[in-house]
């Protein structure tokens, strides 16, 4: 005979521990916290981007032919709205609006927790993707310009 793999301590234990992972503030408090971290994520990266493009980029890039040039633009331009629009995100993600109202009633706000924690979790996931295209856009751009340094 053969021993249990978990005791019925450690069984109980798990029991508690899941329904408390699963109580809508709890994954609240958690989502909200993912948000924030993801916010000083993409704006630490934003910063090192702008830093990589400026330190090692072409320095005038009207130099550049201007096929090469507006391709860097354009690049830059998606690749900078897709940071600050991930930032937003992230931002709406981990404050919410401001002046959102939950009423009194202990049913309204279960549900607020509930459709909260859903709308951070969508934001982030937003924000992960513009984060991820606006990254390749920038560095797009700086390959650009080390490709076609111009004349």
């Amino acid at each position: 005979m053969t021993a249990p793999e978990f005791t019925l301590g450690q069984l109980r234990n798990a029991e508690s521990r899941l329904a408390e992972l699963q109580d809508p503030e709890r994954q609240l408090a958690q989502a909200r916290q993912q948000a924030e971290s993801y916010r000083t994520y993409l704006s630490s990266l934003t910063g090192l981007l702008t830093a990589v493009f400026v330190l090692k980029g072409q320095e005038n890039l009207s130099k550049m032919d201007p096929g090469p040039r507006w391709t860097v633009v354009i690049l830059l331009v998606v690749g900078f709205l897709g940071l600050i629009t991930a930032s937003w995100c992230s931002v709406l993600a981990a404050h919410g609006r401001p002046g959102v109202e939950i009423l009194a009633e202990p049913g309204t706000l279960l549900r607020y927790e509930r459709r909260r924690t859903r709308e951070i979790w969508r934001l982030v996931e937003a924000a992960r993707w513009l984060g991820l295209t606006g990254v390749l856009a920038v560095a797009a751009a700086v390959l650009v310009t080390w490709v076609f340094p111009g004349k």
